[in-house]
C-alpha cells in the first residue's frame, strides 16, 4: 500500500509517496547464512548477525530485519521489496546496484554504506544515524528522510525525484553532478552542502537556509564578500 503524494506546503512541489508496509505473519529465519541469489520470502530476521555474509543478487520479499548486524554484508544487486528494517547496524554494508522498493528503514546505525548505482523507490528512512552514505549515481524516487542524521552523504551524479528531508540533519552533503526534481529541503533542521550547491535547481529551500548557504553560493559564483 502506498500513501499518495501531496503538494508540499502548497508550493507546487510534489510530495513523496510514502510506503506503508503491511507484513504478513512471518516465519522466523533459521538459516545458516545468506546465499548469493537466494530467495527470502515472508521471513523475520531477528537479532541475527549477518556480518560478512554474501547475499549478492538475493531477493527479500515481505521480510523484517530487526536488530541485525550488517558489518561488511554483501548485498550488491539485491532486491529488497515490501520489507521493514528496524535497528539494523553495521559498517561497510554493500548494497551497490541494489533495488529498494516499498521499504521502511527505522533507527539504523550505519557507516560507509554502499548504495552507489542503487534504485530507491518509495523508501522511508526514519530515525537513526548514517555516516558516509554512498549514493553516487543512484536513483531516488519518492524517498523520505525523517528525523535522522546523515553525515557526509554522497549524492554525486544521483537523480533525486520527489525526495523530502523532514526534521533531518544533513551534514557535509555532496551534490556534485546530481539532478534534483521536486526535492523539498525546507524541513531539514541542519543543511550543510560542501559541494554541488549549484545543483540545487529543482529543490525548494527556506529563506533561513538560503542565508546559511549564502557563503557557499558566493564561493561557487566567484563572488568576493568583504566588510
Amino acid at each position: 500500500m502506498v500513501r499518495r503524494a501531496e503538494s508540499a506546503g502548497g508550493t507546487g512541489v510534489k510530495g513523496a509517496r510514502r510506503p506503508e508496509v503491511r507484513l504478513p505473519v512471518l516465519e522466523r529465519y533459521e538459516g545458516g547464512g545468506l546465499e548469493p541469489d537466494g530467495d527470502y520470502d515472508g521471513l523475520e530476521f531477528r537479532e541475527a548477525s549477518l556480518a560478512g555474509e554474501d547475499g549478492a543478487g538475493a531477493r527479500f520479499m515481505d521480510c523484517a530485519l530487526a536488530g541485525c548486524v550488517l558489518d561488511a554484508t554483501r548485498l550488491s544487486k539485491a532486491r529488497v521489496l515490501d520489507s521493514a528494517l528496524a535497528g539494523v547496524r553495521g559498517v561497510g554494508t554493500d548494497l551497490s546496484g541494489a533495488t529498494l522498493r516499498d521499504v521502511e528503514l527505522t533507527d539504523a546505525r550505519l557507516g560507509g554504506t554502499q548504495l552507489h548505482g542503487a534504485e530507491l523507490e518509495r523508501v522511508l528512512v526514519r530515525g537513526g544515524k548514517i555516516d558516509f552514505l554512498n549514493l553516487r549515481s543512484a536513483r531516488l524516487r519518492d524517498v523520505v528522510f525523517e528525523s535522522c542524521v546523515l553525515v557526509e552523504p554522497d549524492f554525486g551524479g544521483a537523480r533525486l525525484e520527489r525526495v523530502e528531508f523532514v526534521d533531518c540533519a544533513l551534514k557535509g552533503a555532496d551534490l556534485s553532478g546530481a539532478t534534483l526534481a521536486d526535492v523539498d529541503l525546507r524541513g531539514a533542521v541542519s543543511l550543510e552542502i560542501v559541494r554541488g550547491v549549484d545543483r540545487l535547481a529543482g529543490a525548494v529551500i527556506s529563506t533561513g537556509q538560503l542565508l546559511d548557504l549564502a557563503p557557499v553560493l558566493a564561493g561557487e559564483l566567484g563572488i568576493r564578500v568583504e566588510g
